[in-house]
């Protein structure tokens, strides 16, 4: 009908009831759905529990078929009725094919069940054993704690196990009180009584229900009896170096307390012994330690005494102690030893066959107790070179030489030690179980003879003479050769090197340096062609004891490494404005020279202050002289020029004989002159000019790296000299002008 909701949930809303403890499966509700005759595909979405107050997971809604549906228990959680709620309501909502929806509620109610009782603590998971110990009086002897989920009052008996009950007298000696309290009735004996007494205990609610638990009582048997040994024998006889472990002698014991059954008995050594040990069960006295009758202090003492200790608890108890003798008889477990074991002896080349070495008797012993195990010989003498020595005999163990040894002879092959070695052996047989395969009866002595070489060869240089070409530029530092010088000694003697006369100039007493043990020659100084053109040098190896000398000859290569000097390298001079194109400017010409190049080699440029090219040299080439030339006129009326005063800096290089190509490879130099020219404007008098002096400051490259002070100095000195004579010549030109006037006196008197 319009406006009304559909109901597609038949029997919903409704309320049920389900039993507490309801397996998984159980029928809680049962209803049907009713859909649309026009939708004919049914139901879209089954009917659903949507919701649940409260919360649960308890139920499910299983289809029974033809739109017929169940409410059944899921059985996780399972229903209780003491811990859960009561009552759950439960949303069921379904949908038809054509969208039709419905929703109620179905209200399921949680009803009590009687319940069997439970035990709880230890009985509700495990039976319980209780032990008692034989003589212990009657008393309580544990508490039984069940409870019954509806809270009711329980009563507590006991029955007896069946199968149990069959073995014991009756009655039991033991009941259970109403509060569930469990007593012993009787004094128990362990040797008369059974060991133990199984008893079902049962719990009853008052409807009839019942639980039943197992009681296990074990009696617990106390010791009361001191054990004796059973074992007779008090002396017992072993050889030494027994291997651990090794079974001395089964101790035994027995206690009364345990005649029915094995003896729990437990062994000990009271005596302080490092030797033996006795396993605490079974008592097997066994080695433990090395037994050594050839050490302190069985080397005096061989006989062991052992305190045997049985006790039948193993924390006190009662016991009983024993005393056993063992004797340690003597083997032949040692053999003979060297100390040191190894030897080193140096014996010089060329020895004479007969010459003894080692005396090895000395250094060996066999510590064997007995006599008849102690004594050794020498014999087996091996090893590389072995034929060059020899045992004087097997009982005295003296190494001799048989022949003299050269190293340098090819048939010793160059060795320089041998390697001997040499077996000390027991004469008795030794008496080794194949227990110790480790033992010998004999040992090794290692030898080792170092051959001293005798220098019997001098060095010689792989040269008569040697001779080495250094350019003179070379830096200092640089290896400029090498000597070489072995002799025929072996092993191969170690040579050293020293320059023993040469090398030296007015200057530096060594010029040149030879690494001592390589022979590479350094030079230590600045090699300078036009000083010192060639070197003699006296070198000499030697090998500590004796030398060789060698010439060695060191040819300084010329290498273009000299500026040009000019003279002078500083001017200044005047000239009027008016000067003519061509002139020689005030006959100023420079002077050069190059001691390593040639004076066609010279070529002049003005590299700076020439502005507007007014100033030239000629020659420009080809010439160490040149002179100063007036190029062009100077134009201060037009503007063109406006400098009266230049400054020119005059550069000479020593490549005009180079081509282009080789200026690009071949080493050029520069020297440079500095010019101060001072333009004077329409002069209208005669300029009277005053006597003067020219410096020529003549100058030899000679500067060496080690002595920077030297230009220092006199470039210090100059420039103090140089201002001496100008304030010198300015007194002389004020002085001059005081006494002679411009042109002449007022009353016409000529000058």
């Amino acid at each position: 009908l319009a406006g009304r909701r559909p109901q597609l949930l038949q029997g919903l809303p409704a309320t049920s009831s389900v039993e507490e403890n309801a397996a998984a499966g159980v029928t809680v509700y049962t209803f049907n759905v009713t859909v649309s005759p026009l939708s004919p595909e049914g139901v879209a979405i089954l009917p659903t529990i949507v919701n649940s107050n409260p919360l649960t997971e308890a139920f499910d809604i299983e289809s029974k078929g033809d739109l017929e549906y169940r409410v059944v228990t899921t059985g996780n959680p399972v229903l209780d009725y003491e811990t859960m709620p009561k009552s759950f309501d439960l949303q069921i909502f379904v949908e038809d094919a054509n969208g039709r929806t419905d929703l109620n509620t179905l209200t399921v109610r949680v009803t009590d069940k009687n319940e069997r009782p439970v035990f709880q603590g230890n009985m509700a998971i495990q039976t319980v054993t209780i032990y008692i110990l034989e003589g212990t009086r009657p008393e309580r002897i544990y508490q039984v704690d069940a409870a019954d989920p509806e809270n009711a009052e329980l009563k507590t008996h006991f029955l007896p196990s069946s199968f149990q009950y069959s073995l014991l007298p009756a009655p039991v000696p033991f009941l259970v009180s109403e509060s569930g309290a469990i007593f012993s009735t009787e004094v128990f004996d362990y040797e008369k009584d059974p060991h133990s007494y199984f008893l079902n205990i049962t719990v009853t609610d008052p409807e009839g229900l019942n639980s039943t638990r197992t009681v296990n009582i074990n009696i617990i048997n106390i010791n009361d009896e001191r054990p004796y040994f059973s074992t007779k024998q008090r002396i017992y006889r072993i050889p030494e170096e027994q291997s651990p472990g090794t079974v001395v002698a089964n101790i035994t014991a027995t206690d009364p307390d345990d005649e029915d059954t094995p003896s729990r008995l437990f062994y000990s050594i009271q005596s302080s012994d490092r030797y033996f040990s006795i396993n605490p069960s079974t008592g097997v006295l066994q080695v433990t330690g090395r037994i050594d009758r050839d050490a302190p202090p069985l080397w005096i003492h061989s006989n062991i005494s052992v305190i045997v200790r049985v006790q039948d608890s193993a924390s006190g108890g009662h016991t009983s102690e024993m005393e056993i003798t063992i004797i340690i008889d003597d083997i032949n477990d040692n053999p003979p030893e060297c100390n040191p074991s190894t030897f080193r002896r140096e014996a010089n080349e060329n020895t004479s066959a007969g010459t003894f070495l080692l005396d090895l008797r000395n250094y060996c012993q066999d510590i064997d107790v007995d006599p008849s195990n102690n004594q050794f010989n020498f014999n087996g003498l091996s090893g590389f070179g072995s034929n060059n020595f020899a045992l004087e005999s097997a009982v005295s163990g003296r190494l001799m030489m048989t022949e003299s040894i050269d190293l340098e002879n090819p048939a010793n092959l160059g060795v320089e030690v041998y390697s001997l070695t040499v077996r000390v052996q027991d004469i008795a047989c030794p008496n080794y179980s194949s227990k110790y395969p480790f033992y010998t009866s004999f040992d090794i002595i290692y030898i080792y003879i170092r051959i001293k070489p005798v220098n019997d060869f001098f060095p010689v240089f792989s040269n008569l003479s040697y001779e080495f070409n250094v350019p003179e530029i070379t830096k200092v530092g640089s290896r400029i050769g090498r000597v070489n010088a072995r002799d025929k000694d072996w092993p191969p003697s170690v040579i050293t090197y020293s320059i023993v006369a040469g090398g030296g100039t007015r200057d530096y007493t060594n010029v040149f340096w030879i690494s001592p043990t390589k022979g590479d020659l350094k030079i230590l100084a600045r090699l300078d062609y036009e000083t010192t053109q060639k070197y003699i040098l006296i070198v000499q190896a030697s090998d500590q004891e004796k030398t060789a000398t060698a010439s060695v000859t060191v040819n300084v290569l010329e290498v273009n490494d000299e500026e040009p000097v000019c003279s002078p390298d500083f001017y200044s001079l005047q000239i009027p404005v008016s000067l003519a194109v061509g002139t020689n400017i005030n006959g100023f010409r420079i002077e050069c020279q190059d001691r390593d190049s040639d004076p066609r080699s010279f070529r002049y440029f003005i590299n700076e202050g020439n502005v507007n090219n007014h100033f030239t040299f000629s020659p420009s080439a080809g010439s160490n002289t040149s002179r100063l030339i007036l190029a062009s006129r100077f134009d201060y009326e037009s503007g063109l020029d406006t400098n009266w005063i230049y400054k020119l800096r005059v550069y000479i290089t020593d490549d005009n004989l180079l081509s282009a190509r080789d200026k690009t490879t071949h080493l050029t130099k520069t020297g440079m002159v500095t010019l101060n020219i001072r333009v004077i404007p329409n002069p209208t008098t005669v300029i009277t000019t005053t006597p003067g002096f020219t410096l020529v400051t003549k100058k030899e490259n000679l500067y060496s790296e080690s002595a920077w002070y030297v230009p220092f100095v006199i470039t210090l000195g100059s420039l103090l000299l140089l201002g001496l004579l100008g304030y010198l010549g300015f007194l002389l030109a004020t002085w001059l002008r005081t006494r002679c006037p411009g042109a002449g006196r007022a009353d016409g008197t000529p000058l």
